[in-house]
């Protein structure tokens, strides 16, 4: 990614470790997922760089329909939001 901090709208660090609540689909419906930043990206197929995030999903969502996987994705960081740092912070 690049030299700039990249955060969420509370102003939080988005950085491997944190754990972090994003939206998914699930049919014609959006969900609440949780899950932990493995890495921070960027995509610039568009001709913009967005910042992108691969994260494992913890299992832990909104709705009625269980999760049927736990791989890895890749989601926008636009509209994630920490919950938790994993790392000890010095």
């Amino acid at each position: 990614m690049a030299k700039t901090r990249l955060t969420d709208f509370t102003g939080a660090t988005i950085r491997p470790g944190v754990v972090i609540a994003y939206p998914t689909r699930q049919g014609n419906r959006v969900r609440t997922s949780e899950g932990i930043v493995l890495e921070t990206l960027s995509d610039r197929s568009t001709g913009r760089v967005v910042p992108m995030l691969k994260v494992k999903p913890t299992g832990r969502d909104s709705g009625f329909v269980q999760r049927k996987t736990l791989t890895v994705q890749t989601v926008s960081a636009e509209h994630v939001v920490v919950i938790a740092d994993t790392k000890e912070s010095k």
